[in-house]
């Protein structure tokens, strides 16, 4: 029997406004996956020792703010510093399709945006994020 999936949901930045942070990690724990929420205005820092300190196999952000770019390449960037890539990034919130492709090429694995169902996650969560036997 495998163990459940281990996600990190995190609200980085100054953004203020967690409901869809909130439903997603509520969709995610209702399939059965470990979903550690860190809170509204986490570092790329915490968020990332939370991961590793937690043994999660993905971390999920949401961010509305408009730091996405930046936000995304300091916590891929600490990731490879940690040596920590096998972690899945992947995240959501108000983000133009323009700068979808730019955080693919980061290591950013999923973006989605507004209009995204909670079961769309959850399955693509189960498809791409590895499960520890």
């Amino acid at each position: 029997m495998s163990a459940p999936i281990r996600v990190v949901i995190a609200k980085p930045g100054l953004d203020g406004h967690d409901r869809g942070a909130k439903v997603v990690a509520r969709a995610l724990r209702d399939a059965g996956m470990e979903v550690i929420y860190t809170g509204l205005h986490q570092t790329p820092e915490q968020i990332v020792e939370a991961a590793l300190q937690e043994d999660a196999a993905a971390i999920g952000l949401s961010i509305l703010s408009g730091a996405h770019m930046t936000l995304f390449a300091k916590l891929v960037k600490l990731l490879e510093e940690r040596d920590a890539t096998d972690i899945v990034v992947f995240g959501g919130g108000i983000i133009p399709d323009d700068d979808i492709p730019e955080l693919e090429r980061l290591g950013v694995a999923k973006i989605f945006t507004p209009g995204a169902t909670t079961q769309e996650i959850v399955e693509w969560v189960r498809a791409k994020v590895p499960v520890d036997a």
